[in-house]
């Protein structure tokens, strides 16, 4: 879900969940989403953040913009999220979004265990099918399910339902069976103007949860995959001509919210680096770690290419995690700025210190480099979060996320993305991004006209006044997925 990952890259038919939000209507338009921060206003639990981390889609829609809403730092929401619209006649869902999922899933009503109100100030809503006079059922016999799992699931007789099981790092699990219907996207029409426009989608109808899912305090409707999969959302929207596989996100750590979008972004121009092809997520190679200036000196084959040591981008996970090579010449590095700073553990977790007077100026910029000459610069302000006055703590953590044969892994996530243009061309198959600020407008492309429009920035959490409450963030990485049939 949204989630933090426990970074077992799930398993070759594996079904990733993402966590941020869909897009496209017809043709080849563009679509945004309103994004917001699920734990905003939270200084106290820095363990919600990094438990978020473990546990944790007629006219072509040319572009398509998704309200977005949240906050990326862990005393903040530590979490992004996006309201949508489902069914005839239509209801507001509010899901995580995620790039590190692939499966569209909403709690339904029947649930056993879903929740059924939360601590976040959004109205939950469980979803009826039979509510909707536009839903479907997914048999196991439909293309769909079949291309899914990549057979004919066993014993599969016609009336059958095509069901799924999801699996988190933390052991929390949804399972149910899909459904298809309208999804209302925000169909780009103008600048900074959108028309609701219906696509058909087929996404999970989730009947059971376990674990923190289940949780009033952590919950959402869903979540909202972003991954390459061709159950994602996206794909399906893409296959049908409906839009581009390519969208964007700009997340606003500092006012909340951002911008997401579907469709062709032509300003501000991105820079981009090849993703490793044939991945379950959005692997790039990283070739060099950049400190004040100075290179790390690493081991050579520390991020080598082939065997899993790839660096993976992460929007629904909220910390960084590098493997301890890395790891700890990096912070003997940016802490040799500051000597007389003594460090100590908070929550038994995070490596904090005191300090009084600006980050920026006290502290080194980090910048991870890419194949293709490109860079990711983070801030001593992206890097440090304030725990409380005067306390600063790191949002690098030493490699604890692991892929499935135990090696350490490198997880970029929302601190070191948060106040860039993140764009996931997965036609040229690139990602890229670039400094910027994120409550201001982007400028999308109409494939069929050629027009090209402004898109602005929206913060959902801000218009639907969520409270700050104390929650246990979900993780976006799925560990793996689990599939069962009904015999």
């Amino acid at each position: 879900m949204g989630p933090a990952r426990s970074p077992a890259a799930a398993a070759a038919a594996a079904v990733v969940v993402v966590v941020l939000v869909l897009a496209s209507v017809a043709a080849a338009d563009n679509m945004v989403l309103k994004v917001h921060h699920r734990f905003e206003g939270r200084r106290e639990r820095l363990g919600d953040m990094r438990s978020h981390d473990a546990r944790r889609h007629g006219r072509l829609l040319s572009a398509v913009d998704l309200p977005l809403g949240g906050k990326g730092a862990p005393t903040d929401t530590g979490l992004y999220f996006a309201k949508i619209g489902i069914g005839t006649p239509s209801k507001d869902y509010y899901v995580q979004v995620d790039t590190g999922s692939d499966i569209f899933w909403v709690n339904c009503i029947g649930c056993d265990k879903c929740p059924k109100k939360s601590d976040l100030g959004v109205d939950l809503t469980l979803y009826d099918p039979k509510g909707s006079s536009t839903a479907d059922l997914v048999t196991c016999d439909q293309d769909f399910c079949t291309s899914t799992y990549h057979t004919l699931l066993p014993g599969c007789k016609p009336d059958m339902l095509c069901e799924y099981k999801l699996s988190y790092g933390d052991g929390s699990t949804t399972s149910g069976y899909f459904v298809e219907d309208n999804v209302q996207l925000d169909q780009v029409t103008g600048n900074l103007r959108a028309s609701s426009s219906n696509s058909s989608v087929i996404f999970g109808c989730a009947a059971q949860q376990s674990g923190g899912l289940g949780t009033s305090s952590a919950a959402l409707d869903g979540i909202l995959g972003f991954g390459q999969a061709n159950s994602s959302m996206l794909s399906q929207l893409a296959s049908s001509g409906k839009v581009k596989k390519v969208f964007a996100h700009c997340l606003d750590s500092v006012n909340g919210g951002g911008i997401f979008a579907i469709g062709e972004v032509v300003q501000p121009r991105v820079n981009t680096t090849p993703l490793v092809p044939d991945q379950a997520h959005y692997n790039v190679v990283m070739k060099a770690v950049e400190v004040g200036g100075d290179y790390l000196e690493l081991p050579t084959d520390i991020f080598s290419s082939g065997d899993g040591k790839e660096a993976i981008i992460d929007s629904g996970t909220t910390l960084t995690y590098l493997p301890s090579d890395v790891y700890n010449p990096l912070m003997e590095k940016i802490m040799a700025q500051q000597p007389g700073l003594e460090l100590h553990t908070v929550e038994e977790q995070f490596s904090c210190f005191q300090f009084v007077g600006s980050v920026d100026d006290g502290f080194p910029v980090v910048k991870f480099h890419f194949n293709g000459s490109l860079a990711l610069a983070v801030y001593p302000h992206d890097y440090l979060f304030q725990y409380r006055d005067n306390i600063w703590c790191v949002g690098f953590m030493s490699g604890e996320m692991q892929s499935k044969d135990g090696k350490d892994i490198t997880l970029l996530g929302d601190l070191v993305l948060s106040n860039k243009l993140v764009l996931y061309d997965l036609e040229n198959q690139t990602i890229g991004w670039v400094d910027y600020n994120c409550s201001s407008n982007i400028t999308v492309k109409d494939e069929e006209s050629g027009a090209t429009y402004a898109v602005g920035a929206h913060d959902i959490g801000s218009s639907s006044k969520l409270v700050s409450l104390r929650i246990s963030a979900v993780l976006p990485l799925l560990v793996g997925v689990l599939y069962t049939f009904m015999l």
